[in-house]
């Protein structure tokens, strides 16, 4: 049971990170920061430099991917699935140091960071 559970959210964890990432980088959500209508403009709010943009986005993506392989290479999903709680904690506390914002902004990525961390873990 655990391990059915694990692998529906290494596929949530990837389906989120593509659609974040490559479907709606540029679609205005609740959940960015200040008022940012796209992921450039979330990360300018966060006072992150343009570059960051694209080494998160890649590595993120780079992780969904080996969460995916980690169907048939279990050993790519304990690696994947840490480093991927690592920068969903980043992204929590971006979002909670941005004071304007409410709290519930820091939900998506709290989620992920929970669901990555239970991968990992379990």
């Amino acid at each position: 049971m655990m391990e059915t559970i694990t692998l529906v959210l290494q596929l949530v964890i990837a389906c989120v990170i593509f659609s974040v990432w490559l479907i709606r980088p540029n679609w205005k959500t609740p959940y960015r920061a200040g008022d940012a209508i796209n992921i450039k403009e979330e990360f300018a709010v966060y006072g992150l430099p343009d570059w960051s943009v694209y080494v998160v986005g890649s590595t993120k993506i780079a992780l969904a991917i080996a969460l995916l392989a980690g169907y048939w290479k279990s050993e790519l999903v304990v690696p994947a699935a840490i480093s991927m709680a690592i920068l969903m904690a980043g992204a929590v506390l971006c979002h909670l140091r941005i004071k304007e914002d409410s709290i519930s902004r820091a939900v998506p990525a709290s989620s992920m960071l929970l669901m990555s961390l239970f991968v990992a873990l379990i």
